[in-house]
């Protein structure tokens, strides 16, 4: 392993990966001290001009949502959800066996599903309010012959508006008593300056089973929130709709709110469109509305990542990562086992189809965020506004109540499919447990780890987004960074006093200069070395058509790019009989003060940091290694590259 810390200074032109015929030039490598990894709560309220680096889950259901109860998560309810999220040992609601997070995180929104909150437990545990209607004992008898994926079909297909809503199921009153019981949850755990407890929940827009989910997460206390029930897919499935809600609300309640977006990479094109919800082309009023609440997106998470994809980026070596494509149609009402007898014949010839499609969809420039910023500068440029210059995080979106992030302490999506033996079935028909990723973690720089001070961070875009590892980032962008800068013990002080952080902006460059930006990564203090950093840099030519380049700034292990712009590979040290892996390739560090070779003062630009781990174990390889099979019989690799993804850095000339 290299003990020393490798500092690149980049100060002219680095070669672009999939360019040819671009000679790197490197400046000669500068000594720095280690600047400690705040990867915990401080435990202290006093706030740090400087911040503090908090990490959390905004994305995390419980047994309150209707899903995550039908598929076996019985008993790990909010309290449980934020004992785990503190390191307290919990009890797993299908095995049964006592588990515990390997680092406690700061922060935890609790965030079921509005549609039927709580009601299914109800139903299923004989509460007269629900079970004595026509539906409730419906369900209540399908649940006692074994038929709980059905219930959670025929619920799906409300969500996705394939069969009305059933006014049995959406009470009010029941809704109000639900709600209350999570903002008491979320008051029990909050610890101003040890752990933020947020109150939120989710907003399941599934139309035709293209996912435009939300989460929403409340600035508030329960003063605020016992004004509202939460808005759900049920009162509307367009996002117009829930941002005018979210207007009406937070004027009459006094709450701030936020809608994180999540899951774009099943969203049919949909969560990133150039049209909105009734057919009218995005402009300026739709770009306000949408910034002003949706300021950050959920980019990856258990399933999937939604960086890119190989299609829509042929020349990104990293871009096949954690690919996930399953609709939550395919997932939750296309198969005929998901019905109880006869439900498919209530259905119109349409909507059958709809259900019975097996054709593999295509891929949209909706639904990843690398297009969809690209997207935002040229709606910009036409002035229509950018309703997608967000900030990035990640969360995990996990059913079984446990925030479980880390490849060799993964949970599962469903409490169903947390065991080696049942992740390689079906969690839905198509969808082994084997398929979803361990993913991910917000990264958030905020002054002190409270409410407030968390939620004005996430609005700001001073965030980051890992698939897992706790990798510290910083990335400052302005026109006076100096190679000495990221020597600095801490790069903190330079980086704000000269620049912007990430999720800023730049404009106006001074006459002659380009955009130089100071980024730090350090590893995660209990992971895996880092294998580089990258830039990506997003741009509209001269035909105002959107560009992509990806800069590799800044490799372990001494390496350097070639003439064709690519580099070497780390090299892999796991092994595949024991799963153990070792730190003898990668750099614990890696500083750089990177400078735009290809810089053009006149067009409007986007900057955002990819940082990659040495290659790790994936949960598929420890249970291949258990189970005593194959790991190819996952059908997945034994081996993945960790991430981190910074919010961008914008440029408006």
């Amino acid at each position: 392993m290299r003990q020393s810390i490798t500092i690149f200074a980049v100060a002219l032109a680095l070669a672009a990966c999939g360019e040819s015929g671009q000679e790197p030039q490197i400046a000669d490598a500068v000594p720095a001290a280690v600047e400690p990894a705040a990867a915990v709560s401080t435990g202290t309220v006093e706030a740090n001009t400087l911040n503090n680096l908090y990490w959390g889950d905004t994305h995390l259901h419980t047994s309150y949502s209707p899903d995550a109860y039908l598929m076996q998560n019985r008993s790990a309810d909010p309290d449980t959800a934020y004992r785990y999220a503190k390191g307290y040992p919990v009890v797993h609601p299908y095995h049964k066996a006592r588990i515990q997070i390997g680092t406690p995180l700061d922060f935890l929104v609790v965030s079921d599903h509005a549609e039927f909150m709580g009601v299914v437990p109800m139903v299923l545990q004989g509460d007269p309010r629900v079970s004595d209607t026509e539906t409730g004992k419906r369900y209540l008898q399908m649940a006692n012959e074994g038929r709980e994926i059905e219930v959670f079909g025929e619920l799906i297909a409300q969500v996705n508006k394939i069969v009305p809503a059933d006014p049995n199921l959406n009470n009010p009153a029941i809704n109000s008593s639900v709600w209350g019981e999570i903002m008491d949850a979320a008051d029990r755990h909050d610890e101003p300056g040890k752990f933020t407890a947020f109150m939120g929940w989710e907003w399941s827009s599934t139309p035709q089973g293209q996912n435009l989910h939300r989460v929403l997460i409340m600035k508030g206390d329960r003063s605020n929130g016992e004004t509202f029930i939460p808005f759900t897919s049920l009162d509307s499935d367009k996002p117009e709709d829930l941002w005018n809600w979210l207007e009406k609300t937070s004027m009459e309640s006094g709450a701030d709110f936020l809608a994180i977006p999540h899951n774009s990479n099943i969203s049919g094109g949909l969560m990133f469109p150039l049209v909105d919800s009734f057919g009218e082309g995005v402009d300026k009023a739709y770009a306000t509305q949408r910034m002003r609440w949706e300021p950050v997106v959920e980019m990856t998470q258990i399933k999937g990542d939604s960086e890119t994809h190989p299609r829509l980026s042929p020349n990104d070596e990293f871009a096949d990562f954690e690919t996930y494509e399953h609709l939550i149609a395919a997932e939750g009402v296309e198969a005929r086992s998901m019905f109880s007898d006869g439900f498919l014949g209530e259905l119109s010839e349409a909507d059958r189809a709809i259900i019975e499609s097996q054709e593999k969809r295509i891929v949209e420039n909706g639904d990843y965020v690398r297009t969809a910023l690209l997207r935002g500068l040229v709606l910009d440029s036409r002035d229509r506004g950018n309703p997608y210059k967000f900030g990035m995080i990640g969360s995990t979106d996990s059913h079984t109540g446990m925030a479980s992030a880390e490849e060799d302490n993964f949970h599962g999506k469903m409490a169903i499919d947390s065991t080696p033996g049942t992740k390689k079935e079906d969690i839905i028909p198509g969808t082994p447990g084997w398929d979803m990723g361990a993913a991910g973690l917000a990264a958030v720089w905020a002054p002190e780890n409270t409410r407030d001070a968390l939620f004005d961070a996430i609005k700001r875009k001073e965030v980051y987004a890992t698939t897992g590892p706790r990798i510290q980032l910083r990335f400052f962008g302005g026109f006076d960074y100096q190679p000495a800068d990221a020597a600095a013990k801490s790069i903190a002080q330079s980086g704000y006093a000269k620049g912007v952080a990430m999720g800023g902006d730049l404009s106006a460059a001074p006459a002659g200069k380009a955009p130089s930006f100071l980024i730090r990564a350090v590893k995660d203090p209990v992971g895996a070395n880092l294998d580089r950093i990258q830039v990506i840099k997003g741009w509209l030519d001269d035909e105002g058509m959107p560009q992509e380049r990806i800069y590799n700034i800044a490799m372990s292990d001494g390496r350097v790019v070639g003439a064709d712009g690519t580099v070497p590979p780390v090299g892999n040290t796991v092994d595949i009989r024991t799963g153990n892996y070792t730190n003898d390739i990668g750099d614990p560090e890696l500083a750089v003060v990177w400078s735009d070779p290809d810089f053009d003062a006149n067009k409007a630009s986007l900057y955002y940091v990819r940082v990659l781990q040495i290659p790790t174990p994936r949960h598929t390889l420890y249970d291949a290694i258990a189970l005593n099979m194959p790991v190819e019989e996952t059908g997945h690799p034994a081996t993945i590259q960790e991430r981190a993804y910074s919010s961008p850095i914008w440029y408006t000339p």
